[in-house]
This record gives structure tokens, sequence and C-alpha cells, in this order.
């Protein structure tokens, strides 16, 4: 292995601006840090504080007013929107708070849909052991409105991983859910990325979550205010 593996996303003086009512309102301020594969890492801090802004730049869901994100090595910034969404469709997975899941698919469907987009063939065999894994392998006919809360969070889940990304970007993904049924998730979680050597991007509210990656960044009012690394980057894999 190379003594200086290229990191899987660089961030680079990030800031963002946004004109509103004729002034001009910086909601990220000059955020550079990097990632390797298979880090853990989450962003936390109060509402406002530029989280979820973050992490849409670093996933190329938007473009920055100024600075660099590079992810798989590709300079994002330089990118068309086509292009980006490429980036992502090969190399990023998603999860949300609010699911996202598209209603009108099934559940194996909703699995299914960024293997169809890359063009896999034989994408069902993978998205039903995928299901299996969540737990939800005979729940694959049931469309989105016939599932609990949690069990649309798993099909999610499953759905990140489909394209074995290298880079899994999740929002909030206990934000909808009761204790019991976050837990669930959150094991899901860590172990899917374990298996995989998934780099993890989390954004959250619940630094008791955030304490279970290896690294954390906070942010207030735009600016990184603290990184450090946590106990569970010196624990043994649970």
């Amino acid at each position: 292995m190379s003594p200086n593996p290229k990191p899987v996303l660089k961030v680079e003086n990030l800031t963002k601006t946004y004109r509103s009512g004729g002034r001009e309102l910086t909601v990220l301020s000059d955020v550079s840090f990097e990632l390797q594969a298979g880090d853990t890492f989450a962003i936390v801090g109060p509402s406002g504080s530029g989280k979820t802004t973050l992490l849409g730049l670093c996933a190329g869901l938007d473009r920055a007013s100024r600075g660099s994100v590079w992810l798989s090595g590709i300079r994002l910034d330089e990118l068309s929107e086509d292009e980006r969404a490429a980036v992502r469709n090969e190399h990023v997975g998603f999860i949300f708070q609010n699911f996202q899941l598209l209603p009108t698919l099934t559940a194996l469907e909703n699995v299914l849909v960024p293997l169809e987009l890359r063009g896999v063939r034989g994408g069902a065999k993978t998205a039903l052991a995928l299901l299996e894994r969540v737990g939800l392998g005979g729940r694959g006919h049931h469309y989105p409105a016939q599932l609990s809360g949690g069990e649309q969070q798993r099909v999610s889940l499953a759905r990140a991983f489909a394209n074995e990304p290298r880079i899994l970007f999740a929002d909030e993904p206990t934000g909808n859910l009761d204790a019991d049924t976050s837990e669930r998730v959150v094991e899901l979680l860590f172990a899917l990325n374990r298996e995989a050597g998934t780099t993890l991007v989390l954004v959250t509210h619940d630094l008791e979550l955030a304490a279970r990656t290896g690294r954390v960044v906070r942010l207030r009012g735009g600016a990184l205010v603290s990184d450090s690394l946590t106990e569970a980057a010196a624990a043994p894999p649970r």
C-alpha cells in the first residue's frame, strides 16, 4: 500500500455565500479536512451552523462559492452538474432523514434504482440480498406507504449500499425515528459500513451517535471550530 494514499474526500477552504435582500450571507467559511478510505466522520453543531450545506457541497449536490472538493480524486468544482451527477452515481451513497424513497416503486425497486442507473446486470439478486441483510427480505413487494418509518430507513440503507459506494453521506439518518428504531438503524449502518469498507460522513444533532464515529468536527456560524478523534477511533470494531 502506498504510504500516503489519496484521500477519498478532500475539502479545501470551502466557503458558501448567498445573496439575501441585497446582502451577502455566509453560511460556510473556509472549511478544510481530508478523509481516507474507511474513515467514519461526524459533522455536528447547532441548527443553522452549516452542517447540511457542508454535506451537500462534499457530495457535489451544490457548488461552493470558493474552495474545492476532491471526491475519489476528482475535483468537483471543475465539473458540470451532469458530470457531478455521474460522479455521485459511481462513488456515492446517500441516507436522508426523510428517507426519500420513490413512493410509486416497491422496496425492491427502490433498492434497484442505483443499480439500474449504472446499467448493472442481474441487479435484482443484489438488491434482494441487501433487503435480506437489513431484515426486509420478505417486504420487497411493499410500497413505502406500507412500511413503518424504521422499515423505510432500512430500505434506504439497502439502496445506499447497492452501488458499492466509496463514500456514504448520511444526513440526520435517525432524525425521524424513535429511540429503539434508531438504535437498530444505527447498528445496521455501522455494520454495513464496516463490511463494505465505506467512508462514512454523518451529519447529526445526536452527540452519542457522533461519538460512535472515529472523528468529529463541530461547526458554529459556518466555521469549523473543532476537529477531534473520538474514543471510538482507538477502539476495536464492535
